[in-house]
């Protein structure tokens, strides 16, 4: 045990000392290149990144903090490429995560039910690459992009092994929905403000690598006479509703807490700026896995939403206001309008490739046929093109056993307590379980109609979701140790939970 503590403080003060001549150097650099604002900007980095050697909740919360506000922010300088604030931030955790695993003796890795199919479908989606290059070059852009998806699939396992306790797994969720409602808040007030106001707010971003200019601003298809649609700091609206998509589902179950994450004062405001800023992005397919995800939640655990689903579709339909986005709903169910069109002509061009490579796909580089290419809006069709029939098996044999946790657990939480520090523990995580879970229902669904969870121009967005497949698996795992413990002092299995609805 003295020895692992040496190893790891001689670690740690290896890591702030090259953190240390790092910042020098760059901090020089930055000076004499951009000036004193983006230096200063470096020391802060700085503090952070030590911080994170302290405390890995830190480096989550930069992980959730990057993906939510600023997703696509690059640093003004090149390594070979322009690293992102994401790569550095997901950097960290797993530097913080493999140094504390590499010197602690006692801790076991865990991998869990589901961490043998997601290891198959990283491998299957790594051969894929390989022989995909036998047809397109391998460029930086591609091999970087690439890495940064792996690395967002091993994200599940390093929060497997780091959340273990009730309490970070409450701060990490609370982490996401308060700066999903802060992406919201944002994506309202750029919408709400005069449109040359919105422009040069957003193109202050350029110099963290953000577009600049009126194109900044988004319409339905792409038409300024046509309502506006939001997009806050995601560049694209349907990016933005996919975070708020998974954000709104996680956070719902919240209200039938007996003790909330966030106090319901407070949580029915953010709740409402979500749905609204959601309702602003006219995503139809983020707005559809929300709804699907809050059916579920409503249907099977917390009956009482059903009121509060049938009153915001009542007034979705009655409002003057919402009347643009009915038609427009409408519209894509209809198949009348373009953006529905062109995706029914992806859609016939991704089964074309699907059919002429099916095994293993064409890889990620690029199509070998000039009259196909890569790129559909549809999350099983884009995995099916980049890693054949067999990495969709495998993708859907990952979400089939997540699923099937998902419904062997959730009876766990009807059944009776050991005592009473054991039904408080289960009180507080029912609603995160059901949070999480009815999240990634929410991404499935919306991934019929989008493409961001496996897209290598979107890694926030693969991030966000193997982060939020690693929390659910955590919080499963919780549960399920929690009933083991019971099982073994009781004659009888598992507990009972009163009926938290009641008492909310």
């Amino acid at each position: 045990m003295l020895q692992a503590r040496q190893i790891r403080s001689a670690l740690k003060g290896l890591g702030i000392l090259l953190l240390t001549v790092g910042a020098a150097i760059g901090g020089g650099y930055l000076l004499a290149e951009f000036g004193p604002l983006l230096a200063a900007a470096g020391l802060v980095a700085l503090v952070l990144a030590l911080w994170m050697l302290q405390n890995i909740e830190i480096a989550y919360w930069a992980v959730i903090g990057v993906i939510c506000l600023l997703p696509f922010a690059s640093f003004p300088f090149e390594i070979g490429f322009r690293p992102t604030f994401l790569d550095a931030a997901l950097g960290m955790l797993f530097v913080v995560w493999a140094m504390r695993w590499m010197t602690d003796s006692e801790r076991a890795f865990t991998a869990t039910g589901l961490g043998g199919p997601v290891l198959l479908f990283l491998l299957l989606a790594l051969t894929a690459f390989v022989l995909g290059l036998g047809h397109a070059p391998l460029t930086t852009y591609v091999l970087r992009r690439f890495a940064e998806i792996l690395l967002s699939i091993l994200l599940f396992f390093v929060v497997v092994n780091t959340v273990q306790d009730v309490g970070r797994l409450q701060r990490l969720v609370r982490a996401l929905i308060l700066c999903a409602f802060a992406e919201a808040a944002l994506g309202i007030l750029l919408y709400a403000i005069p449109d040359d106001w919105a422009i040069r707010a957003l193109s202050a971003l350029r110099v963290v690598g953000y577009p600049s200019g009126p194109g900044v601003l988004r319409y339905i298809q792409d038409d300024p006479t046509l309502p506006q649609r939001a997009t806050a700091t995601s560049v694209d609206p349907n990016v933005l509703g996919s975070l708020l998509n998974l954000s709104l589902a996680l956070a719902v179950p919240q209200l039938f807490a007996r003790r909330p994450l966030i106090r319901r004062r407070y949580l029915v405001p953010i709740l409402g700026t979500l749905a609204l800023c959601l309702g602003l992005t006219i995503s139809r397919g983020s707005m559809m896995g929300a709804g699907m995800a809050l059916i579920v939640v409503a249907t099977l655990r917390y009956r009482k939403l059903w009121w509060l689903l049938l009153a915001g579709l009542v007034l979705l339909l009655l409002l003057p206001q919402t009347q643009t986005l009915v038609v427009h709903f409408i519209a894509g169910l209809r198949g009348e309008d373009l953006a529905t069109q062109m995706r029914f002509g992806e859609y016939k061009d991704a089964i074309t490739l699907i059919m002429r490579y099916p095994v293993l796909g064409v890889g990620f580089a690029g199509s070998p046929d000039v009259d196909t290419y890569i790129g559909v809006s549809n999350l099983y069709l884009m995995i099916a093109e980049q890693t054949g029939l067999v990495g969709l098996t495998a993708f859907l044999v990952v979400m089939a056993v997540f699923l099937a946790r998902f419904w062997r657990t959730r009876a766990g939480f009807r059944r009776e307590a050991g005592d009473a520090q054991e039904e408080e523990t289960m009180a507080t995580l029912e609603p995160l379980w059901w949070g999480l879970h009815a999240a990634i229902i929410g991404a499935l669904v919306g991934g019929f109609f989008d493409h961001y969870f496996f897209n290598l121009d979107f890694h926030h967005s693969a991030t966000l979701f193997w982060l939020i497949i690693g929390l659910a698996t955590a919080a499963t795992e919780l549960a399920n140790r929690i009933c083991k413990t019971t099982k073994g002092t009781k004659e009888h299995e598992g507990f009972f939970i009163p009926n938290l609805e009641e008492k909310s």
